[in-house]
């Protein structure tokens, strides 16, 4: 008669630590989509204007006037050049420094 409270008492903790274990993956796995929805890069190529050449790349200026780093290449400031842009980028720089609009 002890022994069968004993195996409820067992079923009981495995369920929970199951619950527990489905819970926090659910969690888990929530979390990785939405990093990498939000971290992972949109780009596309825009025509941009080269407005500093670095050490660390090119700053050109997109047509809606944000300033991205394209890396390194061979122009020069005032040249236009066709360049991979990332859109996230820029949208995260537009939360950062609302106009007013």
């Amino acid at each position: 008669m002890s022994a069968l409270p004993a195996k409820e008492k067992k079923s009981k903790s495995i369920t929970t630590y199951l619950i527990i274990s489905g819970v926090l993956a659910a969690i888990g796995i929530s979390l990785f989509a939405y990093l990498m929805w939000y971290v992972s890069p949109d780009e596309i190529i825009e025509r941009v204007e080269i407005i500093a050449v670095t050490d660390a790349g090119c700053i050109a200026e997109t047509p809606d006037g944000y300033a991205v780093n394209i890396g390194q290449c061979d122009a020069k400031a005032g040249d236009f050049v066709m360049a991979p842009i990332d859109q996230k980028l820029k949208e995260r720089a537009a939360m950062m420094n609302p106009t007013g609009q």
